[in-house]
């Protein structure tokens, strides 16, 4: 079982930078690998970025590539995301999630995780 925690969201105008943590229970963390969600308001739930269970494979969105970077340290069981340049089409609420095991043709889709956070609200002003 793995809980997960995510903070850091809040108000930032355009141009700006946030980081998302994400803070896990379980000794297991660094079994797993970990992505990032987002979902606007009225919208569906879209893939933002994954990281798998060691940290040497990372992937993006297009929507995002070059703007936000994930990161994990599992002695702290912990993921991170920064994002940077941040745009208004950014606002959402932003899960973590993770899964025993996720794959190129898998990481996008949200029922390959196993386990989510509650969420944390991300608004950008125009």
């Amino acid at each position: 079982q793995v809980q997960l925690v995510e903070s850091g969201g809040g108000l930032v105008q355009a141009g700006g930078s946030l980081r998302l943590s994400c803070a896990a229970s379980g000794r297991t963390f660094s079994s797993y690998d970990m992505g990032w969600f987002r979902q606007a308001l009225g919208k569906e739930r879209e893939f933002v970025a994954a990281i798998n269970w060691s940290g040497g494979s990372t992937y993006y969105a297009d929507s995002v590539k070059g703007r936000f970077t994930i990161s994990r340290g599992n002695a702290k069981n912990t993921v991170y995301l920064q994002m940077n340049s941040l745009k208004f089409e950014d606002t959402a609420v932003y899960y973590c999630a993770a899964a025993v095991e996720i794959t190129r043709a898998t990481m996008k889709r949200p029922g390959s995780y196993d386990y989510w956070g509650q969420g944390t609200q991300v608004t950008v002003s125009s």
